[in-house]
């Protein structure tokens, strides 16, 4: 008889694998690297497993989703761990940025992290001037690294998550294909800095050519979709940081 451990592991899976599907990113009767043979190669290293995947999406089944196979499924698609195991959170979790409550600011000096005038958005439609404008460097002990940079909160759309005043430091991305969707990210694009939880959309090439933005405060800010091109940065939040 079959536990109901597994079976509630069985059913995260199939919800995870039916969102997979609803972002594009399984297509079930591809043959371009995102069909059933490939989902299976990935998660149970065959791509003649294909059969299995379909088995357990099949309630009538008694075959079902394995724990063995939970770190690849969360490495490859970047599922929430705790979600697979404990049901905890969401699906596809949003990671959120370490917190510090205090750090006292430098007013000169030299340092790792680029703390620019540039405020990023938390609302949507507001411009922000050139970063490099005005800018100082400091560090934080345990923060080492190069290219990283400090912005300023305004808005109120990631709240309760970041609030108006607080200080972000980020780490840019190169490549938009290195996004984890749901992070949260600053997107400069057309003269603005956003700060939301991000989602890559792709076309029928594979290609990410937009993001969708989503607020945290989702009650006063609703979803919006931002096209990726040449002159679009983005940079993934590592730290927050209150009463600066």
């Amino acid at each position: 008889m079959i536990g109901k451990d597994r079976i509630d592991l069985n059913n995260r899976f199939v919800e995870v694998f039916n969102t997979l599907v609803d972002k594009g990113l399984v297509v079930k009767n591809d043959r371009n690297g995102r069909g059933m043979g490939d989902f299976a190669d990935k998660i149970l290293g065959n791509r003649g497993y294909g059969h299995i995947i379909r088995a357990f999406l099949n309630e009538e089944d008694k075959r079902c989703f394995d724990y063995k196979h939970i770190d690849k499924l969360c490495e490859t698609y970047n599922v929430n761990k705790d979600y697979m195991l404990y049901g905890i959170g969401r699906p596809f979790g949003k990671t959120a940025p370490r917190f510090d409550s205090e750090v006292s600011l430098p007013q000169g000096g030299v340092g790792n992290i680029m703390f620019t005038n540039v405020h990023a958005m938390a609302n949507h439609g507001i411009s922000a001037p050139t970063l490099e404008d005005n800018s100082l460097y400091f560090s934080i002990p345990d923060m080492p690294g190069t290219d990283l940079i400090a912005f300023k909160i305004e808005g109120n759309s990631m709240e309760p998550v970041i609030k108006m005043g607080d200080l972000i430091v980020c780490e840019p991305i190169a490549n938009v294909e290195n996004v984890r969707d749901n992070d949260i990210c600053a997107v400069q694009n057309n003269g603005v800095v956003m700060v939301k939880y991000v989602q890559k959309i792709y076309n029928r090439r594979g290609r990410v050519t937009h993001l969708k933005l989503i607020s945290e405060n989702k009650l006063e800010h609703d979803p919006y979709t931002e096209e990726v091109n040449e002159r679009t940065r983005i940079y993934r939040v590592l730290r927050l940081i209150s009463n600066i």
